[in-house]
């Protein structure tokens, strides 16, 4: 068995399959890790050490009887807290559930079980998963691996930050508002925010909770592309009802030779202006593409003002999180959205009349979406992919004071609300499509910058074909100093 706790999931199975290594033997040594580096950035904040010991073992009997094991076989990761992992809490940062654990996996962590997967634990979020910082009454803050004082994205950031300090395999994560983009970013790790719809969310929900949300999607993060792929192959698929009528089938990537690649490059917006750390590593990363003869376009645009793009998400997405209002919450909300009025742009005011949007209101929005939506799909009849930020700064320092539409982020030298840079998670996902991220340098306070790659509505494997040759030709995932 490899030492290198940074190998991709990918090589521990095969190692594992190929009987040059055992389940057993690799759970045990992610958990000497665990025991060793995760008090200083609290990632996993919950385990199943003799269930998870047991399935190994149980993987290792299998092996040595000879049997056929699954793509994940022995891998030992974690999952994010707000999916269900009998035996444990599903709290989403929530007091009120500390303590009371759930009695079945989500349909998710089964895929992944069947797979060979040794799920041992869980990884921290924030309250009710939403913030772009991971702390919560329940478990407490977060920290980025390669600088403890700086946040490692929400909400999947436990997650990222477990992946970037070697003390899980694999991760699981969802994205509403780049809960899985962002983290990525942050952390210097691959993330993938699939095609809405391609993975069942059941099991990822509070209790009570049964129905998917608008925009909302589960998928993968990890140390590699190809181990993004590998993971999306084992959760991608309908339930056990939508299977009574669909299969699903992902065309295979578009291209597979950079040079056949067209890309569309957008470094920047006012409405998010990116710093320039970002956008010097994105435009870097552009120049090189180029190089190598991909056809590279910095003005290539969907046909829809991106202004507009952005007020429409955040009526949508804030409409898709209002059930979870108490009858006090909601009144807040509407007497705020009646006092500000219509006119009134600020992320506060656009939040108040999203969260107390009329249903006619929502239908008209919903059909701006679908029109967007179809420009976003002629624009992929010439071009392939495009390469966008996942957020306006690297990793910013911890700053849990206020609302998140208080606290302020520097970028070029100005303030900008940290709720700003929503604009980036929502401009291509309120409209269905994929997006990977992929780590691609470093700012010059050393902390991570990944690159957001769109692609068309069912074009997945597109977009992690592309940050697989990039990871290849150009580079990818770095360990953070002191984690090596």
């Amino acid at each position: 068995m490899t030492a290198n706790p940074f190998a991709s999931a990918t090589r521990v199975a095969a190692l594992i399959r190929r009987r040059r290594g055992g389940a057993l033997e690799q759970l045990n040594a992610t958990l000497q890790r665990v025991a060793a580096l995760n008090p200083r950035i609290n990632a996993v904040i919950a385990l199943r050490v003799d269930a998870a010991r047991k399935e190994a073992r149980a993987i290792d009997r299998a092996l040595a009887r000879g049997e056929k094991l699954g793509l994940l076989a022995g891998v030992a990761m974690t999952v994010k807290e707000s999916f269900n992992v009998a035996g444990l809490p599903t709290t989403w940062g929530l007091e009120e559930y500390k303590g009371r654990p759930v009695a079945e996996d989500a349909l998710s962590v089964r895929r992944l079980k069947a797979a060979g997967a040794v799920i041992f634990g869980k990884t921290n979020v924030p309250v009710l998963l939403a913030d772009w910082q991971t702390f919560n009454p329940v478990y407490g803050t977060t920290n980025n691996p390669y600088d403890v004082t700086r946040v490692p994205g929400g909400s999947s950031g436990g997650a990222a930050a477990a992946l970037a300090a070697g003390i899980t395999g694999l991760e699981m994560g969802s994205d509403i508002g780049a809960s899985i983009r962002d983290p990525a970013h942050y952390c210097g790790v691959y993330g993938h925010k699939p095609t809405y719809g391609i993975c069942s969310p059941q099991g990822h929900a509070l209790p009570g909770s049964v129905a998917a949300q608008d925009i909302s999607v589960i998928g993968p993060l990890a140390r590699s592309a190809d181990d993004l792929k590998l993971a999306l192959g084992v959760i991608a698929g309908p339930d056990a009802i939508d299977a009574r009528g669909w299969r699903l089938a992902l065309p295979k990537p578009r291209k597979t030779a950079l040079k056949d690649f067209r890309i569309g490059v957008m470094l920047s917006h006012p409405t998010a202006e990116a710093d320039a750390s970002v956008q010097t590593t994105i435009d870097g990363l552009a120049q090189w593409l180029g190089k190598q003869k991909a056809k590279v376009d910095y003005n290539a645009r969907p046909d829809f003002d991106p202004d507009e793009a952005h007020r429409v998400f955040l009526a949508l997405v804030r409409s898709a999180t209002s059930g979870r209002q108490s009858p006090q919450q909601f009144a807040r909300w509407a007497d705020l959205a009646a006092r500000r009025g219509a006119a009134d742009m600020s992320y506060e005011a656009q939040a108040a009349r999203g969260n107390t949007l009329l249903h006619k209101d929502w239908l008209g929005l919903n059909e701006r979406r679908h029109q967007m939506r179809l420009a976003w799909a002629r624009f992929f009849e010439t071009f392939d992919v495009l390469l966008c930020p996942a957020a306006t700064t690297p990793a910013f320092a911890h700053n849990q004071k206020g609302e998140r539409w208080e606290r302020m982020l520097e970028v070029n030298g100005k303030p900008q609300p940290t709720t700003t840079q929503m604009f980036w998670a929502g401009y291509s996902g309120m409209c269905y499509l994929p997006s990977t991220v992929a780590p691609i340098g470093f700012s010059n306070d050393d902390l991570p910058v990944g690159v957001q790659i769109v692609g068309p509505q069912y074009g997945d494997l597109t977009t992690i074909e592309l940050a697989r040759q990039i990871e290849r030709g150009y580079g990818g995932f770095v360990a953070p100093q002191g984690f090596e």
